[in-house]
Formats: structure tokens, C-alpha cells, sequence
């Protein structure tokens, strides 16, 4: 099972700091450095120093990092047109030498949009798979040839479609609860799909309705990797578990039962029974990005137990 670090900067983390995750992340030989896309802070605190941006970020990290992959859960459809962003994205791919993973969702949070004047349309499912279909339309076409493309809230004609990315293919995520248009887009368009914070039993049919979808769709189920994304408490000891919680203001049986919490074992025997469901890669989202001996101590006695 691959587990990669998620970041929710919105909650008060400047370059810096992310830059002091990444690089841990690197050498302790995790797998990737995932960010969320969002411009406010959640629940209470001031969240200073404020946000920053996820993909100048991953701009910066592509030049600092040398081998992990880099990416978002999920960027936010609503914050950018979609010729701009797979401009955008195939440039920090470029900058990274390669190593650049796009998750892209609908846009979910009004209140950040509201707070710095970011339109925020009722209708954003439609706008997702229009922005989709022009990104990877865009990517995929050849150098020399024009991409156009008419839809009912984007329209592009004769786009150079440029530049490209490294990559022969970015692998894209799509992820989500939703019983059957989020199945189908990831069916269509995804190399991942991801469900966020989700139980086991939600997990089990959620990939269970993507692998009918994706067979529905003429591809074999097994094309697609399937991924969670869960918060993350792992302590030596209950009383480092404790801590951990209350520094992230979360109570430690509530982060047990919905997150990956307690001890090394409870934690490996946990993340068993997700990829006995099906999922192969974990996001475990790190909350308290200054605590970095969280890091080493999953790395050291979590990951080696995984295989």
C-alpha cells in the first residue's frame, strides 16, 4: 500500500512550513506530497499567517523535491478557467522534471468564495466535466494540431493547446461520495479515484459502483487505482496518541473510529482492512504540519509493516 502526506494549509501554514513537510515526506520515504485547494480556514482560530496558493505552491516544490509526486485533493473547478489550469499544471509537471498528479473537483466551500470574491455557481457538477474533458482534451492533443471545444459554460476554438507536460499522461483523480454522476466521470476520465474520509462500509460500495461504471464504460475495473484519503493520529504510546488529538483539537476515539488512530498495530491492522476493500494507496492527512516526528514515527513503524 503506497501512503502519501495530505496537507490542509487553509488551517494556518506558510511556504516554509509546507516546504519543511515535503522535504520530510521525501526522506522518509513516503510516496507523495498531496495539498488541498482551499482560500479560508475551517472551524475556529484565526488561521494566520493565511492561505496559500496550492499550485504556486507546488510550483516551489517541484524545483525543492527530487523525487516524490506532487498534487491536489482536489483542486477547486470553481477558482480557475480550465485553459488556464492545464496551462498551469503542465507547467509545474515540466518544472518537476515529471511528477505532477491532478485531482480536480467541483468547488464545495461558498464561504471562501464569498470571502474573496470567487463566483460560486449553483450549477458546478457540469462545469467539472466540461473542465475535464477540455484539460485532458488539451493535454492529449498532438503538437502541430489546434484543440476546440463547445460546451454549454466553456468554449475554446483553435487553442495551440499548449504547452504539454512531461508526462505522457498526468494521472488524474477524480473522487467523491456521489452514487452514479461521480462514478461515471471516473469512469471516463480518471486514473484514480478517491474517497475522502469514508468508512469502510461506504468505502466498499463506493469502489464497488466505480468498478461497475468503469466496466460500463468498455475499461477494465482494475485500470483505475483506488485510494482513501484519512486523517491521521499515530502514537508510541496512549498518551502520545492524546496529544497528538488534543493538538488538532479532536477527541481520540472519534479520530479511531473515523480516521487512522492509536498505536502503530491498530493503525497497520486498520489500513488492512481498507485494502481489503480494495484501496491501495492511503492520503493520511497530516494536521499538525509542525509536528514532523509524527512523520518518522509512521515511517518507521507503520510503513514498513504494509509490504
Amino acid at each position: 500500500m503506497d501512503l502519501r502526506i495530505f496537507t490542509e494549509p487553509q488551517q494556518g501554514a506558510d511556504y516554509d512550513t509546507l516546504l519543511a513537510v515535503a522535504r520530510a515526506t521525501e526522506d522518509l520515504g513516503f510516496d507523495a506530497f498531496f495539498r488541498s485547494d482551499h482560500y479560508l480556514r475551517m472551524g475556529g482560530g484565526d488561521g494566520l499567517p493565511g492561505p496559500t496558493d496550492a499550485w504556486i505552491t507546488l510550483a516551489g516544490l517541484a524545483r525543492e523535491t527530487k523525487r516524490i509526486r506532487l498534487g491536489t485533493l482536489m483542486t477547486a473547478g470553481t477558482f480557475r478557467l480550465p485553459g488556464v489550469l492545464a496551462i498551469q499544471v503542465a507547467q509545474v509537471d515540466r518544472m518537476s522534471g515529471g511528477r505532477v498528479e491532478f485531482g480536480l473537483g467541483a468547488g464545495w466551500f461558498e464561504e471562501e468564495h464569498t470571502a474573496y470574491g470567487i463566483p460560486f455557481p449553483k450549477e458546478r457538477f457540469g462545469r467539472l466535466e466540461e473542465q475535464l474533458a477540455i484539460v485532458t482534451g488539451l493535454w492529449e492533443t498532438p503538437v502541430g494540431k489546434t484543440f476546440s471545444y463547445e460546451g454549454k459554460h466553456y468554449r475554446l476554438a483553435d487553442s495551440p493547446a499548449l504547452p504539454k507536460p512531461a508526462q505522457e499522461r498526468i494521472p488524474v483523480l477524480v473522487g467523491g461520495h456521489g452514487a452514479s454522476r461521480t462514478p461515471r466521470l471516473a469512469a471516463r476520465y480518471a486514473d484514480e479515484f478517491n474517497i475522502p474520509f469514508a468508512s469502510l462500509e461506504d468505502t466498499e460500495r463506493q469502489f464497488g459502483r466505480v468498478r461497475a461504471a468503469a466496466e460500463e464504460a468498455g475499461r477494465r475495473a482494475d485500470d483505475l487505482v483506488y485510494s482513501n484519503a484519512l486523517v491521521v493520529c499515530v502514537g508510541r504510546d496512549d498518551a502520545e496518541v492524546a496529544r497528538r488529538a488534543a493538538a488538532i483539537g479532536r477527541e481520540v476515539e472519534e479520530l479511531k473510529a473515523n480516521g487512522l488512530a492509536g498505536s502503530p498495530a491498530e493503525v497497520v491492522d486498520k489500513l488492512g482492512r481498507y485494502a481489503a476493500v480494495g484501496s491501495s494507496r492511503v492520503y493520511l492527512q497530516v494536521l499538525d504540519l509542525d509536528d514532523l516526528d509524527h512523520l518518522e514515527l509512521i515511517s518507521a513503524q507503520v510503513a514498513p509493516q504494509l509490504g
